[in-house]
């Protein structure tokens, strides 16, 4: 207990899934959290649940594609907690299409949602944190940041999109000497309602098809839980982590280790 004690956190797309599970284990272990979704009920549901066990925890509606909405965030996560020492850049869409089917609104949209999202939340934390204790960035990637997907063309280019940004944040503030961390988490196939809904609109032999390959592909023989992804980013968040920058956080069952 206490790995994240005195930190202020705010995690993006807490409302549900990995966010969900991330912001849990991060009051958990003593961290204040920010839950930051544009589902508003989403995000008061996880923040009263972590309260009841407990915790200190503030719903927050939040558009990660507004660069206004991010300033007000930061802000209210200061006036309501007294500072801000780690960000999850975690909220996230897929929309399953490949490179022939992916129109210019699912590639914009997917995107704005996921890699524009992930800069505004960065700039916007690297802002506040310079003049201060410095902390942790967190960006939630993917192992399809690293690796393709043939029926995820936006998805693919968006989470490659994260992977490298990331090094790029990490480097400018070790370069301005920041007391700023800057990782990256890459999960695997996790059983998150994402992953259930993205496979759901896919026609139903394709889907089976999907599901089949992808856990025949996975050494350990199973997708993973949201916990598990959550332990990742308590690492990170932690002071454990003090000596990562620019670094991928791979969890994934082995899957990309073939």
């Amino acid at each position: 207990m206490g790995r994240v004690s005195g930190k202020r956190a705010l995690v993006t797309g807490g409302g549900s899934g990995l966010g969900a599970a991330q912001c849990e284990m991060l009051a958990s272990e003593g961290a204040q959290v920010v839950v930051a979704d544009i589902n508003m009920d989403g995000a008061s549901a996880v923040a009263e649940k972590i309260k009841g066990a407990g915790g200190q925890a503030l719903a927050l509606s939040l558009n990660v594609t507004s660069e206004e909405e991010w300033a007000e965030a930061v802000d209210a996560t200061v006036d309501h907690f007294g500072g801000l020492e780690v960000v999850v850049n975690n909220a996230g869409i897929a929309i399953p299409a490949n490179v022939e089917t992916t129109t210019m609104d699912i590639w914009r949209k997917t995107l704005a949602v996921n890699l524009d999202g992930v800069f505004l939340g960065t700039r916007a934390a690297i802002g506040y944190m310079k003049d201060h204790e410095g902390g942790s960035i967190i960006n939630i990637s993917s192992i399809e940041g690293i690796i393709g997907e043939p029926g995820a063309a936006a998805y693919n280019a968006s989470k490659g999109g994260v992977r490298i940004f990331t090094k790029s944040a990490a480097l400018h503030c070790a370069d301005e000497g920041y007391a700023i961390r800057v990782n990256s988490v890459h999960p695997g196939y996790i059983l998150t309602a994402m992953v259930s809904g993205a496979v759901a609109q896919l026609p139903q032999d394709e889907a089976k098809a999907f599901q089949d390959r992808i856990l025949g592909a996975i050494p350990l023989g199973r997708m993973g839980e949201p916990d598990e992804i959550a332990y990742g980013v308590l690492f990170l968040a932690s002071d454990e982590s003090r000596y990562m920058t620019g670094s991928e956080l791979v969890i994934d069952g082995g899957y990309t280790a073939q």
